[in-house]
């Protein structure tokens, strides 16, 4: 193993400390009470990269949640590397479904438990461990940008990189906030599904009335608007609305008892869709029900709702177009509506998917990064069901760039779920293979 792999090993104890932390911020942007621990999220951020060698160091905005851009300058000529992750994180539900305080870091076994302990601040973590392991004199220009609002789906990220565009500039891009095949074996992410989400609302009466006197004649809300959902597929579970983008996937197995393990589906629950597991999760669109309104259990009452509605996600599958899809589904849920019944539907936000071309000199050099990190093990190119939309908001802003997308995740790191956890173990490999890809980078 290489010196940079014995200098990253000796890091760690520090780095795993500055994570924990950072883990005890509760940078929850979505929820303005913890506005504050975002501002002091991003100043810790910039502290730890002041910390680490970078010189130039500021705590930035668009109109958003703040951001931290650093910049490291190289030798004359080199590459420069921008180098991105997040800071804020996702709202933790209910806090004692939590085996251990979602905000208090705890290690337990292999793994380090807490609210953004792997999403995403361990991506900033491992990059400010590659830079360190370089004493700080990497052989390539390095630019850490820090985001403070990606759990909110970056709503200023637009106009932040017209305004920051010549500061970002770079040759390669790693976006360290995607995932590894499993543990023991790394990934390069290389599509990811789009995202798009409208809420449907369904109105049968002008008021509710009593359902003795008129149930079985009037139709109530809720049930038109259960009998509305369920035409969004057909009864194997494959998506039914039409003009939606279906690719292919890489030729990967994903055992059925790995899925089950990972994705808790309950014994004896079938799976949905057609077509192999990674192509349904990476290469088809999916229609979920995120959320109803309706009357609760508690303040149930013999009569028929008015109206009721819900939230519709929808997943877009690489190179199918986020607007044009959820035109698409508006279409289908007003065009079958039960019964002659009212239906309105409210676009939401759309995120494009995107694939990534993963050849050329950037691409192999991270590929030999992984190889050497995790011990011969041969990296594979995956997709991701989940959607970062911003880095298609990259592709378009530098078209030029190689854009890496890595990660510290694993299949059972529960991002955005209880019991978030980050593998140390992997986490180590992560760090160690970042090191080595400035180092290649540097090279070629």
């Amino acid at each position: 193993m290489t010196d940079l792999a014995t200098r990253v090993r000796a890091l760690m104890p520090s780095i795993l400390a500055d994570l924990e932390d950072h883990v005890r911020i509760p940078s929850v942007y979505a929820q303005p009470e913890h506005r504050p621990d975002v501002d002091r999220s991003a100043q810790f951020t910039a502290d730890r990269l002041r910390e680490a060698g970078f010189a130039d160091v500021e705590v930035v905005e668009a109109g958003g949640a703040p951001a931290v851009i650093a910049h490291h300058p190289g030798p004359e000529g080199a590459p420069t590397v921008l180098l991105y992750a997040h800071h804020d994180v996702q709202p933790t539900g209910d806090p004692a479904l939590w085996t251990s305080p979602p905000f208090e870091p705890t290690r337990r076994g292999d793994r380090l438990f807490g609210r953004g302990a792997a999403d995403d601040k361990a991506g900033l973590a491992a990059h400010l461990a590659a830079f360190r392991a370089h004493d700080g004199r990497p052989p390539v220009g390095v630019t850490v940008f820090v985001e403070g609002e990606e759990e909110s789906g970056s709503p200023s990220l637009v106009p932040f990189l017209e305004r920051y565009r010549d500061r970002l500039a770079a040759d390669a891009i790693v976006i360290a906030d995607s995932a590894n095949w499993d543990v023991g074996v790394p990934a390069l992410t290389v599509s990811l599904r789009g995202l798009a989400d409208c809420v449907v609302t369904v109105r049968t009466l002008d008021h509710a009335v009593h359902s003795g006197l008129w149930g079985g004649v009037v139709p109530d809300a809720l049930t038109t608007l259960c009998r509305l959902i369920a035409t969004l597929h057909h009864d194997d579970g494959s998506v039914a609305v039409e003009g939606l983008h279906r690719g292919t996937a890489a030729d990967l197995t994903y055992p059925d008892d790995r899925l089950r393990a990972e994705s808790s589906i309950l014994p004896g629950v079938e799976q949905v869709g057609t077509g192999s597991v990674v192509e349904r999760l990476w290469a088809q669109p999916a229609i979920s029900v995120i959320g109803i309104d309706a009357t609760p259990v508690a303040d149930a009452s013999n009569t028929l709702a008015p109206s009721a509605r819900a939230m519709i996600s929808l997943r877009v599958a690489p190179g199918g177009d986020a607007d044009q899809h959820l035109a698409a589904l508006a279409k289908h849920l007003q065009d079958h509506a039960p019964f002659g019944a009212h239906v309105e539907v409210a676009p939401g936000e759309t995120g494009q998917p995107y694939a990534i071309d993963a050849s050329g000199p950037a691409y192999d050099a991270a590929r030999a990064a992984f190889r050497e990190a995790w011990d011969g093990v041969e990296p594979v190119d995956m997709g991701m069901g989940g959607s970062i939309p911003f880095i298609a908001e990259f592709a378009h802003a530098f078209p030029e760039a190689a854009i890496l997308v890595t990660g510290v995740e694993d299949p059972d790191t529960r991002a955005h779920g209880i019991d978030e956890a980050l593998h140390l173990g992997e986490f180590e490999r992560v760090c160690i293979a970042e090191a080595l890809l400035l180092e290649k980078l540097g090279t070629r």
